[in-house]
């Protein structure tokens, strides 16, 4: 019987369409699930959607439609982009699925019945994006300190469930398990920062929304998201607190739960506590990946700064986007994603090295000896390095695998593609063609190519599997197990190739960068034209709230356009107090000469942001005049450093 492997995503919140930076954890866990099928495991993968909660709640509010709909919606937008993108789960879990919910509704009269759970009266900070709780101590310049976004207080009676009564137990098993955690970094940082501080206890029910799962014996309260969400890892299994499934006996514990950094406390300290009030061993790792970033920046949709990758895949094919995603994620830092970056690692490791490899061999069994596959018969000193270049890789790969450090994985593979391109260049093939005295050699060079492209295609399976299955059928050979890897040679003799086949077309980044902006400057023209017709529909505000825009005339002393991109400006401006710069996307619109010299309405309170790699420290105001944009200038009378209000 295959020995289980059990591993699990974050469920995605269903508030709005997952980005490319949410995607990175549903290919990375794809990835480890196909490598482990392919060691041999009987894997079960679980993946899905938390769908409750106040935001949305709102969410649904303001569209118009019921939280069920809405929540219907979303979640069939993010299985859409998990399919799409190849993911191989066993069970895509939604958190109203009914037996989620009623599980749930036990596991929460369990540890209530059990004195685990209890009622009291909450009074705090509370933030709606991150459904959380803040002391004011906690906040950081008055906002969450998770997100950065403002709260507001907050007081409503509630559950509470007792972490302080499990904390010393957390942390012998934390000791006791120096895997538990990973990478190390992260285990230092949920110790030193919330275990050894001291635990509170959690709010675990709210009443000041509906959208949730009711607690049985007091339906004013909604079970919060942490037990209602968390549950999943062993709802989806048929975790029953009354009598659990064969499969759930089967997989539990998990082998590793793979989530983002940002939700590491939730599943460091609450949910082992949650699982050892229940009376259920531990995952046997929890693995805080980091995040994927626009250029230095978090993603955000408010910041304008969101890739999707659906859109992704439909401009670079799937396993292109796999191959980024997983290459460009540091095993224990911030990665980087942007349009230009993608076209760069696309053209050098899977046009150039990967693509060109493939098909100048494939091209040249076919032109030498019509596809005909030689024996290697005639080997040379020189064929041990590209041979020995192969089995060594394969061992270093599985170690990489193993910690889930997937890049150096990778890195092992085109390191391997590089040498076979390098044995092309120093055999030289053609060279060799020109005397029949060198048929066999001939042969042999090939031979040893096309096994290297084995080896390659073989170990890229988990990443890219199309790209594995196109290669194979190129090389006209189907030994795709890692068993095969333990030795070189086995690519059959006297077999035929397949077709020469690009398998990435090298991009024209130039033509693709200008296609793209093209494209998202249509994008935002939509969005700014569609603004009109939700007017009636603007929530109203304060003069407390507009009093928080400072607006101030400012001089506009230099102006030049943002290299690499049509659209965007960078002004240097004299706000009365100094010199500030700021890119506007304008230049659509305006040459730099234009607005050199004019006085403008500057935003001169807003967090500065990055813009194609350019710092922007504040906003110029623009209105919308049908198909152009036009600047509000101020009076040149009007000092800068005057307050606008």
């Amino acid at each position: 019987m295959s020995k289980k492997y059990y591993l699990t995503t974050a469920i995605t919140y269903t508030s709005r369409k997952p980005h490319i930076g949410n995607t990175y954890e549903i290919v990375l866990s794809d990835a480890i699930a196909r490598y482990k099928r392919m060691q041999g495991f009987d894997v079960y993968f679980l993946t899905g959607t938390d769908e409750h909660g106040q935001k949305i709640e709102e969410n649904a509010k303001e569209a118009g439609i019921a939280p069920q709909a809405y929540v219907d919606q979303v979640a069939g937008e993010v299985k859409a982009i998990w399919d799409q993108m190849g993911a191989t789960y066993d069970r895509f879990i939604r958190t109203t699925d009914k037996d989620h919910e009623e599980i749930v509704q036990k596991i929460f009269k369990k540890l209530y019945d059990q004195g685990d759970i209890y009622k009291s009266e909450y009074e705090g900070m509370y933030c709606v994006p991150c459904e959380s709780f803040f002391t004011e101590s906690q906040l950081v310049d008055g906002c969450c300190p998770d997100c950065g976004r403002p709260v507001k207080p907050a007081k409503e009676e509630a559950y509470f469930f007792r972490m302080s009564k499990y904390q010393d137990q957390l942390m012998k098993h934390i000791e006791e398990n120096p895997d538990f955690i990973a990478p190390e970094s992260r285990k230092r940082e949920m110790v030193n920062n919330f275990l050894k501080p001291g635990l509170q206890d959690l709010c675990v029910s709210r009443t000041t929304f509906t959208w949730g799962i009711p607690v049985t014996f007091d339906p004013k309260h909604v079970i919060y998201v942490w037990i209602d969400a968390l549950s999943n890892y062993i709802t989806g299994l048929g975790y029953d607190p009354d009598g659990s499934s064969e499969r759930f006996k089967q997989y539990w514990p998990a082998d590793v739960h793979i989530i983002g950094k940002d939700i590491l406390r939730f599943h460091t300290i609450y949910w082992p506590i949650m699982l050892m009030a229940l009376g259920l061993p531990l995952p046997k790792k929890i693995f805080g990946h980091p995040w994927l970033l626009f250029g230095q920046d978090k993603m955000s949709k408010s910041k304008g700064n969101v890739i999707y990758a659906d859109e992704l895949a439909n401009r670079f094919g799937v396993d292109a986007v796999r191959y980024y995603l997983l290459h460009e994620m540091p095993f224990a830092a911030d990665g980087s994603i942007s349009y230009e970056t993608i076209i760069a690692r696309f053209n050098s490791d899977l046009a150039n090295t990967l693509g060109n490899l493939v098909n100048r061999t494939v091209a040249m069994s076919r032109k030498y000896f019509d596809g005909e596959i030689l024996p290697p018969d005639a080997p040379e000193e020189l064929d041990k390095e590209l041979t020995g270049t192969a089995l060594a890789a394969f061992p270093r790969y599985c170690a990489f695998m193993d910690e889930f450090r997937v890049a150096d994985a990778l890195d092992e593979i085109m390191a391997l593609a590089r040498r076979s391109n390098k044995y092309i260049d120093e055999t030289m093939p053609w060279a060799l063609a020109k005397d029949e005295e060198n048929k066999a050699r001939l042969g042999t060079v090939l031979y040893n190519l096309l096994e290297s492209i084995r080896f390659i295609a073989v170990m890229i399976a988990p990443f890219m599997p199309a790209t594995c299955d196109a290669i194979l059928e190129q090389i006209n050979c189907d030994i795709r197990d890692f068993d095969s890897l333990k030795t070189f040679g086995a690519v059959k003799a006297s077999g035929t190739v397949g077709t020469p086949t690009p398998l990435f077309n090298r991009i024209d980044e130039a033509k693709m960068m200008a296609e793209i902006e093209k494209e998202l400057a249509e994008k935002a023209k939509t969005s700014q034209t569609a603004a009109p017709e939700k007017a009636e529909g603007i929530a109203q505000i304060g003069i407390e709230d507009f009093a928080k825009a400072s607006l101030r005339v400012a001089l506009v002393k230099g102006c030049e356009k943002v290299p690499k991109s049509d659209k965007l400006l960078k002004l240097i401006l004299d706000d009365g107090e100094g010199d500030r710069q700021v890119v506007s996307g304008i230049a659509k619109w305006y040459a730099p000469e234009d607005l050199t010299g004019r006085k403008v309405i500057l935003v001169a309170n807003l967090k500065p942001a990055k813009l194609r790699g350019v710092e922007s420290n504040g906003m110029i105001l623009a209105a919308d005049a049908g198909d152009e944009v036009k600047v509000i200038f101020a009076d040149d009378a009007i000092p800068q450093g005057s307050k606008v209000r």
